[in-house]
């Protein structure tokens, strides 16, 4: 199950950040930075839950995604953005953050 949510989450990425633009700016322009962060929070938490100790390769995994599709972005009729890119990382590391507290408080995952 974790394999099948972090690859829809992949792929949920890929495909809304690499769509065409729609072109102009949008007064809601911070919100593109606040989907990142939670798009990338999403995507590492439920991998971070299965396997903890792997956490920093995660991190790296999730970075270099982001790192990858701002490089591909402007292939598509977008623009790379650093803000996005640090917007990606630090969702992560808050997705990451969040699952390892969890583990610890849900009974569940007590070791």
């Amino acid at each position: 199950m974790v394999k099948i949510l972090t690859a829809l989450m992949t792929l949920a990425i890929g495909v809304t950040t690499l769509m065409p633009s729609t072109g102009g700016h949008s007064p809601l322009l911070g919100l593109d930075k606040l989907a990142h962060l939670v798009a990338f929070a999403a995507l590492v938490i439920p991998i971070t839950m299965a396997h903890p100790r792997s956490w920093v390769l995660i991190w790296l995994v999730a970075l270099s995604y982001g790192g990858l599709i701002e490089i591909v972005q402007p292939h598509f009729g977008r623009g790379a953005e650093w803000a996005d890119f640090v917007a990606d990382g630090l969702g992560a590391a808050m997705g990451i953050a969040l699952a390892l507290i969890l583990r610890r408080r849900l009974p569940a995952f007590r070791q």
